[in-house]
This record gives C-alpha cells, sequence and structure tokens, in this order.
C-alpha cells in the first residue's frame, strides 16, 4: 500500500506530506469554525471579553514544518511555498497568517532529526519513524509557557498522522487549563484522527475541534480563508 501511495506522492511532488490519498484534489481550504467552540475560547479568556489582535499577548503559535527541519536548502525542498517572493515552509506560511489576524507569538518546534530532502527516501524514513514510535529530540523548547493561555498548533499530515517529533512535543508540556487549537497542511486526508489524538495526549486541555485545515496545493490562497476561521473563533 505504501508503493502506491509513494508513487502518487512523487508524481505529485508533495514530499513532505504523506497521505493515502494524494489523488484527492481539493478545490478550497477548509475555514471551519462553529458557535460552541467559539464560547469555549472565550470561557478561557479572564475577563470573558474579546482580543483584539494587537492585545492578544497571551497566544502562542507553534508549528512544526520538515522544511526547518530538512538537510537540503529550503527553497529545494518540497514543503516550500512562496508567498510575496520569499520562500517559507508551507505550515510556517499559515503559522504567519494566523499571527497577522490573531497576533500572538510564533514558535518554531524544531528537532536534532535532519529530515532527507528526497522524497523516497522522506517516505520511507517517516514510515519507519511510526513503525519504531520513535521520540525525536527537540532542540527549540518554550520557556514561558505559563505565559500563554491559547495555544495554536501546526504540523503536517504523514501516514494519517501526526509526524512524531510532535509526540515529543506533546509528552514534553503539560497543556492543562489551556486551550490548544490545532491547523495543518495535508495532501488529501486532513486531520485524519490526529486531533482526537491530541485530546488523548493533552487530557487536561480544550482541544477544539473544528481547527483549519488546508491542502499543500491551496497554501499560497488560504490567507482569506485563515482570516475568516480565525475571526470565527473571535480574535
Amino acid at each position: 500500500m505504501r508503493k502506491s501511495i509513494k508513487n502518487v506522492a512523487l508524481c505529485m511532488a508533495a514530499a513532505l506530506f504523506l497521505t493515502a490519498c494524494g489523488n484527492s484534489q481539493e478545490a478550497a481550504t477548509t475555514a471551519e469554525a462553529n458557535s460552541t467552540d467559539a464560547a469555549k475560547i472565550e470561557s478561557v479568556q479572564s475577563d470573558g471579553a474579546e482580543e483584539s489582535a494587537e492585545d492578544s499577548g497571551n497566544m502562542l503559535i507553534a508549528y512544526f514544518t520538515a522544511a526547518e527541519n530538512s538537510v537540503v536548502d529550503a527553497v529545494s525542498s518540497a514543503s516550500v511555498v512562496t508567498i510575496d517572493g520569499e520562500a517559507k515552509g508551507c505550515v510556517q506560511a499559515v503559522a504567519e497568517m494566523i499571527q497577522e489576524t490573531a497576533g500572538g507569538e510564533l514558535f518554531s518546534i524544531q528537532t536534532s532529526v535532519e529530515y532527507p530532502g528526497d522524497i523516497g527516501e522522506l517516505i520511507d524514513y517517516a514510515a519507519i519513524e511510526q513503525d519504531e514510535n520513535e521520540r525525536p529530540e527537540l532542540t527549540t523548547h518554550i520557556e514561558n509557557l505559563e505565559d500563554y493561555d491559547v495555544i495554536f498548533v501546526g504540523y503536517p499530515n504523514w501516514w494519517y498522522d501526526m509526524p512524531m517529533v510532535m509526540y515529543s512535543f506533546f509528552e514534553e508540556y503539560d497543556f492543562s487549563g489551556k486551550t490548544i487549537i490545532p491547523f495543518n497542511v495535508h495532501n488529501g486526508s486532513r486531520f485524519s484522527s490526529t486531533i482526537s489524538t491530541i485530546q488523548e495526549l493533552e487530557p487536561e486541555a480544550m482541544v477544539i475541534e473544528d481547527g483549519f485545515t488546508v491542502s499543500i496545493n491551496n497554501v499560497t490562497a488560504a490567507e482569506e480563508s485563515v482570516k475568516e476561521w480565525v475571526d470565527a473563533l473571535n480574535y
């Protein structure tokens, strides 16, 4: 089964977003939020009032993108998109779009692992990481977690799951009492079961189920959809 996925992924040059649904032609980004989740987010604000983007200093936007953890130059990596003439990782690009609307601080999740730049090698490497249930070592750390009430968490979808470095991330931090808002980039399988996984890893946190998910093919055009999604969360 992995060989067929590998062939599709090779044709689409979506090296870092590994799913079994690579043939999916998603027409647009998904921007989902409902009133229940909006109310949940309001409940964690200290005074119950909506914050403006300028005042929302209690938010952290943590993201993992393989482009910042690769042995190849970022410009030549398959996980990179070019926005306004600048090459950056796809998940990083979405994280920055969130920051433009919500404010908050960006945090890049990085690891000692240097992921292969070659698509075939990366597919094999990611599969082995999952099969062996590895926990890549983190090289960046949140030093002031107590300062944040809301944590946006972004990652690619690899083999219907988060990259294993995300397990390292959630095992390092206790997000009890905080709100976690997932977002991801995929090549056909959207979130898969990753939101449920986050809920299991952080049972004392409030994990928003209506996260933002976007196809790798639509990242460059996702800015307006990201804004609408964040606005629906009352930020």
